[in-house]
């Protein structure tokens, strides 16, 4: 019998970012230096996923051309099965390009993700023996509206929910199907989105989370950055940790990618909400200590050795 997977459907992209050497100079030439690297929200909680060795899936949508193939090979690669992937003529894959001047922060970004609309219902429904089967479904909420509310209503019965909101403006798209999530990893103001009301303080947080659990969700994770994460579920466990924060950050990219798959990894094996809350901050500080977005070198012995330090 088939080990139970985690299965992911969102987007899988090429990111391409550039730093300037220098102060940047509009409307001319820079030089700097680039990087390509693939990432997207869904393929990196996989990727982590999979780096902790746990069975996860993927469906997606790929461009045949150049990206799609090294989306493809490098996900393989690194142990995301991306069977499921739906293959589209004629459409570039999702590429996200950023360009940071001298001091590394970001100047200009864009974002071609428009081959996720080839993700339809219809093409999940073909699918459907993937997310039956499924242990946890996690996803994006870049996908097409109607596809987030078939995840939502449809899957719910058979298999976990996860999703984390990523922006406030995906979060107001996620916000009519929330009910049906079981479990979320909302910043403060994707909270207050949610929830319908304003998050100022630590009372508000816990006030929104009780919204949402009225709604349906059963365990909530708030990250705050440098200050950890509060928990609040069902049952009414309210949790506020913090592991002791990296002196030298050198990446916060992939962050929060990797604090939700540390909170997938520790459902799928049982763990309690203390070991829950400590292992997806330990993967989240696991990234920020990598140059890449996901730490290739990511596995249950660093994980519990950042714990092991508080």
């Amino acid at each position: 019998m088939e080990q139970k997977y985690v299965l992911g459907i969102g987007a899988a992209n090429v990111d391409i970012t550039g730093k300037s050497k220098k102060q940047l100079i509009m409307k001319d030439s820079n030089p700097g230096f680039m990087h390509v690297s693939i990432g997207g929200v869904t393929r990196n909680v996989l990727e982590n996923i999979a780096r902790l060795k746990h069975p996860c899936k993927l469906i997606s949508a790929l461009g045949n051309d150049l990206y799609g193939k090294m989306i493809e090979d490098y996900s393989a690669s690194a142990g995301i099965d991306m069977s499921g992937c739906l293959h589209v003529d004629n459409v570039s894959s999702s590429t996200y390009l950023a360009i940071l001047n001298d001091d590394g922060d970001m100047h200009l970004a864009l974002s071609d993700m428009h081959i996720i609309d080839n993700l339809t219902v219809d093409v999940l429904r073909e699918r459907m023996e993937l997310l039956r089967n499924a242990e946890v479904i996690t996803f994006d909420p870049c996908l097409r509206e109607d596809v987030i509310e078939f995840i939502c209503r449809e899957c719910s019965g058979y298999a976990r929910i996860f999703c984390d909101p990523v922006s406030s403006a995906y979060a107001a798209r996620l916000k009519p199907y929330v009910g049906h999530v079981d479990t979320l990893k909302p910043n403060e103001m994707e909270l207050a989105i949610l929830a319908g009301q304003q998050v100022n303080n630590e009372f508000d947080m816990i006030q929104a989370c009780r919204i949402l659990v009225e709604k349906g969700v059963r365990r909530i994770f708030v990250s705050r950055g440098e200050k950890g994460c509060m928990y609040y579920d069902s049952e009414g466990q309210l949790f506020f940790r913090h592991l002791k924060p990296v002196e030298d950050m050198v990446n916060a990219s992939g962050a929060g990618d990797s604090f939700m798959a540390g909170v997938i990894y520790s459902y799928v094996n049982g763990f309690d909400t203390g070991k829950t809350i400590d292992y997806a901050l330990a993967c989240g500080i696991a990234a920020i200590n990598s140059e890449m977005t996901i730490n290739p070198d990511l596995g249950i012995e660093m994980i519990e050795k950042i714990i092991e330090r508080g």
